[in-house]
């Protein structure tokens, strides 16, 4: 058993709407003089890359920008952008955007720091020392990249997303400013806010710190499920219980955006130190394959993998229906911890996440080889709370399909 947790973060979180103004004044002060900007045309469009420079040039530190990122980027444009900001000369690397942009200059400083190839730091702990400083600004609310230590690019020779994770991947700043997620696209601030809900829920269910199968003093990539997450996660939950839907479909809601803009925070908090077990871990290959957004991935995923933990969290379950909004006064527990699958499907109903893996596209014949590529995914299935074998993760794509 263990007796110890740890908790992690960017080294400095701000937080509030028009806190993008403050970004030039917070990169100076930090010695910052060249920041190197990881972001796509659709921001730069958007008008979105337009406001964060300027906010930097108030400060008189010099900005360049690349703007070819993409959607669940493949390991291509992390080297393009790498070899972009080494004849730039960066202080600092910053990811504006959503998780794939904030992703991609994670990785972007490992390379331009160590060199190397991306497939060399996949996995946990495999980054050899500190990177140039990051500084993450999300414009979705859904990953809470700019708090984690994670960095999921596609690999497609292997056709599976991977992660980088390391301790060194925590930004140096965070800012979340609410109104750069105003514009965002309705199917996006879908995909995003189910993505939310996806790492509160799978972090606040993980493992037990003190169930965890990892040796005292011994780094991993998640510590479990532990007092400080659990906080962090049911306010999430809670948020997202109350807003998504409204963030979703009414576009000038900003009250309701901003709440979603923090709770998107507060479970990245959540899950990069609790953790993120079988959604993610089964996700990761169907999405290359089917090539769908991650968050429409997890959220479709989400009911079914619920129900399959539902044994060893019962009680955590039924305490998630409370905080979806759920009267669970006269119900058992175990009717509570059923009732808060079904809130989930009616949200994911609610702002349009797909309900099955077919829905993305036919591929059928590939569920054994998710499901063979999920379970080797061991991080994942370690902070799981109920463990599987391969055979039940392919019962679990065959139920979902």
């Amino acid at each position: 058993m263990r007796f110890t947790w740890n908790f992690f973060s960017a080294a400095q979180l701000t937080y509030g709407p028009g806190s993008i103004r403050q970004l030039g004044q917070l990169v100076a002060d930090r010695g910052i003089a060249r920041a190197f900007i990881v972001s796509d045309r659709h921001l730069a469009a958007a008008g979105i890359i337009k406001k964060t420079v300027e906010s930097l040039e108030s400060a008189q530190v010099v900005t360049h920008v690349f703007d070819g990122g993409q959607a669940e980027p493949e390991l291509s444009i992390a080297q393009a952008a790498s070899a972009a900001a080494r004849d730039f000369g960066p202080d600092a690397i910053l990811g504006l955007g959503g998780g794939s942009n904030m992703d991609l200059a994670k990785l972007t400083a490992v390379l331009t720091t160590h060199g190397g190839e991306p497939q060399q730091y996949f996995g946990f702990d495999n980054v050899p020392g500190p990177v140039l400083p990051l500084i993450c600004i999300p414009t979705t609310a859904g990953t809470g990249s700019e708090v984690s230590h994670a960095a999921v690019v596609t690999d497609t020779a292997s056709n599976i997303k991977v992660s980088t994770l390391s301790r060194h991947l925590r930004p140096t700043l965070a800012l979340v400013d609410p109104t750069l997620t105003y514009t965002c696209p309705q199917q996006v601030a879908a995909d995003s806010g189910i993505d939310a809900l996806t790492h509160a829920i799978e972090g606040y269910t993980a493992t037990d710190y003190r169930e965890l199968n990892v040796p005292e003093g011994e780094a991993a990539a998640y510590d479990g499920s532990h007092p400080l997450g659990d906080v962090l996660a049911e306010k999430a939950i809670k948020l997202i219980g109350e807003h998504l839907v409204a963030a979703v479909k009414e576009p000038e809601n900003h009250a309701a955006k901003d709440a979603m803009a923090l709770a998107a925070t507060l479970a990245g908090l959540a899950f990069s130190n609790c953790g993120v077990a079988l959604v993610h871990a089964l996700e990761y290959p169907i999405g290359a394959a089917v090539h769908c957004s991650h968050g429409a991935g997890n959220g479709m995923l989400l009911p079914y993998v619920m129900r399959y933990n539902m044994p060893q969290r019962e009680a955590k379950f039924a305490k998630i229906a409370e905080l979806l909004g759920a009267d669970t006064r006269g119900l058992s527990q175990s009717e509570a911890a059923a009732f808060a699958v079904e809130q989930v499907i009616q949200l994911r109903s609610d702002i349009g996440i797909p309900h099955r893996i077919r829905d993305f596209g036919e591929c059928q014949d590939q569920l054994g080889v998710f499901a063979s590529k999920a379970f080797a995914i061991k991080r994942l299935m370690d902070v799981n709370p109920r463990r599987p074998t391969e055979a039940d993760l392919l019962a679990l794509l065959e139920e979902a399909y």
